[in-house]
């Protein structure tokens, strides 16, 4: 009976088993998609909650967990298609719900993918992994849903929690669509040439650039909040953190769409080059400060998880040790030194520095990426066949240049975009919380806040439960040289 079961679990007639459907491949990108959502929903929501002032524990817990329901309901209402549906303009897809039992339970593809030789000959055929639609609408879900919670960290502790609400869904349309169409789903940097592995670009080196642009049109945190902002939970920011670095695998692991040989490659290399950057982070913080810090290890791990991804499965595995160095030293220094030095960064409040450790990261990853791509390995994803970094030599040289010319398309776009979306919420709704709230934090946006000073939320009133502090004092000891006087702390 046991081998009759496990013979038709995998017998292809079934109802729910089409001829197409890999079950290794569908299992994967699943599990994949599981990694990516606890990025966000634990991860991020746990890191942003503790890494900044206590006042603001709890509106910058609720940023993220909004936002990642947000982008949801947006995704499947319009905003896969725009991404990875059929071709409206050569930088955006036709949207349209994906939510019907016919569409999702088909077969996965990309439409748009196809790419043709000059001649117009077909090169490569359509992306269509073998699992069905409703798993990928899924995976590409929590891509878009972190790269919005991202863009977050720069906004932290002063935007409006209302214009937020109402910023999230315009950009996501207007701004993320574009630039996972153009590189993703078969737009013109796609048809190109230009590399993106698992979203340097998409999604880093967009939320790196939007963060700092909105940050510049929501303005500054109060000056207490700029001078002094200190985790309120180290311990906790490292648990947020942790689920960060290990949800990475699903990450860059899932990029092939497929349980394949490319997907451990990426695997290893993204850990690799984590390691690498945070350990060189930790050790320029030694020589310059005198001290490791925690908050900069968990920067040069993220910079290192962010460099890696434009070529994680790209690249061999002494190339992501190569770019782990410079993953923990360039973003390093822009962060900890250019940063105080230019007038301009000066002046814009980005307030977890993510124009560092996203957009400088991600423009450093997709150039090294245009360097260090290794023949073998592209053949084995790209759709543009003999593909190479310039380190191989060959068409190496007009890679690098591909992967500059994209960069650049992604920061003009996003800056372009933010702005006009920020200024016209602006019309409508203030971005930036009053003077009275932002003085106050969360007790004054949410009614709330992260840590209780008595019993269920309760403030302690001393006139209620009695003082805090009483002195016992034994018979006969009313003055001080007749005995010293005990203080008992009433639990």
């Amino acid at each position: 009976m046991a081998n009759q079961a496990v013979g038709f679990a995998y017998h292809p007639s079934s109802p729910s088993v089409p001829d197409w459907l890999n079950k290794g491949d569908n299992a994967w990108q699943m599990t994949a998609s599981t990694l990516v959502a606890l990025q966000s929903m634990p991860g991020l929501v746990i890191l942003y909650g503790s890494i900044v002032k206590k006042k603001w524990a709890v509106n910058s817990a609720f940023m993220a967990l909004y936002a990642f329901a947000a982008v949801l309901i947006c995704w499947v209402l319009l905003c896969y298609r725009m991404a990875f549906g059929d071709e409206l303009l050569p930088f955006w897809g036709k949207g349209a719900p994906a939510l019907g039992q016919k569409y999702l339970l088909g077969r996965a593809n990309v439409p748009a993918s196809t790419h043709r030789h000059k001649d117009g000959s077909v090169e490569t055929g359509r992306n269509e992994p073998f699992y069905p639609m409703a798993t990928l609408v899924y995976f590409q879900f929590t891509f878009a849903a972190i790269t919005m919670i991202l863009l977050a960290g720069s906004v932290l502790g002063r935007m409006n929690i209302k214009a937020w609400m109402a910023f999230v869904p315009l950009w996501l349309i207007f701004s993320y669509t574009v630039g996972a169409f153009s590189l993703w789903g078969g737009g013109f940097l796609y048809q190109w040439g230009v590399i993106d592995y698992s979203g340097g670009y998409v999604i880093h080196v967009s939320s790196g650039i939007a963060g700092l642009t909105a940050a510049y049109w929501v303005g500054p945190r109060v000056r207490g909040d700029r001078e002094r902002f200190s985790p309120n939970n180290v311990l906790l920011m490292l648990a947020g953190a942790g689920l960060l670095w290990m949800g990475w695998s699903g990450f860059n692991g899932g990029a092939p769409y497929a349980a394949n040989t490319s997907a451990p490659i990426a695997i290893l290399n993204t850990n690799i080059c984590a390691a690498t950057s945070l350990l060189v982070w930790t050790i320029l913080d030694v020589i310059y400060f005198e001290k490791p810090s925690v908050i900069g290890a968990i920067q040069g791990m993220m910079t290192g998880l962010v460099c890696i991804t434009p070529g994680a499965g790209l690249v061999q595995s002494w190339a992501a040790i190569v770019m782990g160095i410079l993953a923990g030293s360039i973003p390093w220094f822009t962060m900890m030194i250019l940063h105080k030095k230019s007038t301009l960064l000066q002046k814009v409040d980005d307030t977890l520095g993510v124009f560092h450790t996203h957009a400088v990261a991600g423009l450093l990853g997709g150039a090294l990426t245009g360097l260090f791509a290794e023949p073998v390995l592209c053949d084995l994803l790209l759709p543009v066949k003999g593909s190479r970094g310039a380190f191989y030599g060959g068409t190496g040289g007009m890679q690098f240049l591909k992967q500059l010319v994209g960069a650049l398309f992604v920061i003009v776009w996003n800056l372009l975009s933010t702005s006009i979306i920020l200024l016209l919420i602006r019309l409508v709704i203030p971005l930036r919380m009053p003077d009275n709230q932002l003085m106050i934090g969360d007790d004054a946006v949410h009614g709330e806040e992260a840590y209780a000073l008595w019993g269920d939320g309760e403030k302690y009133d001393p006139a209620k439960h009695g003082s805090l502090f009483t002195e016992q004092i034994r018979p006969n000891q009313h003055h001080a040289n007749n005995g010293a006087i005990g203080v008992t702390v009433q639990l």
